[in-house]
């Protein structure tokens, strides 16, 4: 089981706007909060939030390079997904493989890709007995 991850992002308020309600919906509570970061936390598992320093803001994130590609969450159901999909596009979030969506990860797994702030791409899966394909 995965103790915490932690993700410096280009700029905390805006990314804390993006992730706060995201998390809240999906059961993590508010844990820790400092001037340059915050966790939620759910069960024995937390997500940390950092501000990345003004000197390393010039290097910019991208999944396909080396490092993180994305995070992917448990939905509660396949209405939880649909729920969640409209409130990304509430939000003017940007929604990724919107043309094969909801079934972007193949035809038995249901789910919904977007991005944060920093393109991080964020995936939220209804339970069932899918395997991830490969992307």
């Amino acid at each position: 089981m995965i103790h915490h991850i932690e993700l410096y992002v280009s700029d905390l308020t805006k990314s804390l706007s993006f992730w706060d309600w995201f998390l809240l919906e999906l059961g993590y509570v508010a844990f820790q909060e400092w001037e340059k970061g915050k966790s939620y936390k759910i069960h024995n598992m937390y997500l940390v939030f950092v501000q990345t320093r003004e000197k390393y803001l010039h290097m910019p994130y991208h999944r396909c390079g080396i490092g993180l590609n994305h995070l992917a969450f448990h939905a509660s159901s396949r209405e939880q997904v649909d729920l969640m999909t409209k409130a990304v596009k509430d939000r003017g979030m940007n929604v990724l493989y919107e043309d094969k969506h909801p079934f972007a990860g193949g035809k038995d797994y249901y789910a919904l890709f977007f991005e944060d702030p920093d393109r991080i791409k964020v995936e939220l899966v209804a339970p069932g007995d899918q395997v991830e394909e490969k992307r």
